[in-house]
């Protein structure tokens, strides 16, 4: 199932936070939505998946549009919010059994579908305990289960593993690829850059409300900054531009020190580096955080 968005725009009052996002969704595919806080990455999931009325512009999944024909639209669709919203005097069996009657799932046919779910999560074991004594990841894999309750097409996934520890992310990020192979298109909000990059099929880079770039994770490094960078702290900002503008390449400051990318025949360059009195020099392979720093001014987590 694909999903189309065309021109959105959405302001309040006079601001406008989301500004002529255009995109496609493939079946079977993976797509990030990243940038940092207020991108505009949540106003922007909000109107694909129809919680957001945009301002204008047009959505549509197959043959539906989203906002004109919600009912037809949330039977394809699973969605997970940044908040948990379980309900907290159910057992984590119940919350599924509860909210497949949503979709007039209900019965041995609900019990059945929400025991294949805790199986696929890993939840099976707390079956009938509340979801207050859950931890944090594991609620986290109850809700992405209570999503896909109704074997949705498309699964929208806003910044999902936000507050999670390293440990639960990874779980969180198996679960995703789980998706994948079983034929869901997903559209992801983060800011990680590395779960961006590890995720996503193609990124579309968000500034302020504006798609500033798009393409697969390794082809926007690539292309955007090359394959290493370098990092040098302790010298002159003049110094460092001089060398990057004679070496005809990219430059910025980046928390005490600067950032500059390596030419695929970086000899010089980095011979120059090496001879400057530095605190600190490393070198690196470039990521998304360098994409984007290039592109907008501005860190990701910033």
């Amino acid at each position: 199932m694909e999903l189309i968005a065309q021109d959105l725009w959405k302001y309040y009052g006079e601001r406008a936070v989301v500004q002529g996002v255009t995109l496609h969704l493939q079946p079977g595919e993976i797509l990030g939505l990243l940038g940092p806080n207020g991108a505009g990455k949540t106003t922007t999931f909000g109107m694909l998946y129809g919680g957001v009325i945009p301002s204008r512009g047009l959505v549509q999944v197959g043959s539906y549009n989203v906002h004109r024909q919600g009912r037809q639209v949330r039977r394809i669709l699973g969605v997970v919010t940044q908040e948990n919203n379980l309900d907290p005097d159910f057992t984590v069996l119940e919350n599924l059994v509860f909210f497949a009657h949503h979709y007039k799932i209900t019965g041995r046919t609900a019990q059945r579908r929400a025991w294949e779910l805790l199986d696929q999560a890993g939840l099976t074991a707390y079956a009938h305990q509340r979801v207050d004594v859950l931890s944090g990841g594991l609620k986290r894999r109850l809700v992405l289960a209570r999503a896909l309750v109704h074997h949705p097409k498309i699964v929208f996934l806003d910044e999902p593993t936000t507050g999670l520890d390293p440990d639960a992310r990874q779980e969180f990020w198996r679960s995703i690829a789980t998706l994948k192979q079983a034929g869901c298109s997903v559209l992801l909000t983060t800011h990680y850059m590395d779960e961006a990059q590890r995720l996503s099929d193609r990124l579309l880079l968000l500034q302020k409300g504006v798609v500033v770039d798009q393409g697969a994770p390794a082809d926007l490094i690539r292309r955007i900054i090359g394959a290493e960078v370098a990092e040098i702290e302790g010298v002159d900002q003049e110094v460092v531009q001089r060398l990057a503008e004679a070496a005809g390449v990219w430059w910025r400051p980046l928390g005490q020190g600067f950032v500059v990318s390596l030419p695929d025949h970086d000899a010089p360059l980095w011979q120059a580096l090496q001879a400057l009195p530095s605190t600190r020099l490393s070198r690196r392979q470039a990521n998304l955080e360098d994409v984007f720093l290039r592109l907008t001014g501005q860190e990701l987590a910033d």
